[in-house]
């Protein structure tokens, strides 16, 4: 058969796949036109909102991630400062972190099989 690989569990059609995917890419070309008809470029809806704020030059309007997540690090500061004390920075401090938990996760998964 065309396009027909057979596996050890089952098959696969290559034909099969692309009409899902051109179905689906065409469902998304779909609902992307069904958008807001009055959007115009160039003009005022093209400016960001800044909480009501007027127009901010490039260096007012930057926001860190600081400021950004500053709602989230500030419910879970308990949580994270200590993260930052052991923080070093150095790749192969996370690498082997990495592979500690790895092996006892293992350790865990082959303990309770």
């Amino acid at each position: 058969m065309l396009g027909l690989l057979e596996t050890g569990s089952g098959f696969w059609n290559a034909i099969i796949w692309l009409v899902i995917i051109l179905v689906l890419g065409a469902l998304v070309v779909y609902f992307r036109n069904k958008g807001e008809d009055s959007y115009k470029k160039r003009t005022e809806q093209d400016k960001p909102f800044i909480s009501g704020n007027p127009e901010l030059n490039k260096e007012d309007s930057h926001l860190s991630a600081s400021h950004i997540y500053w709602g989230f690090t500030e419910a879970l500061k308990d949580y994270y400062h200590p993260l930052i004390d052991f923080h070093t920075g150095n790749i192969n401090d996370y690498t082997g972190w990495i592979i500690v938990v790895t092996v006892l996760v293992l350790i865990m998964v082959g303990v309770s099989g």
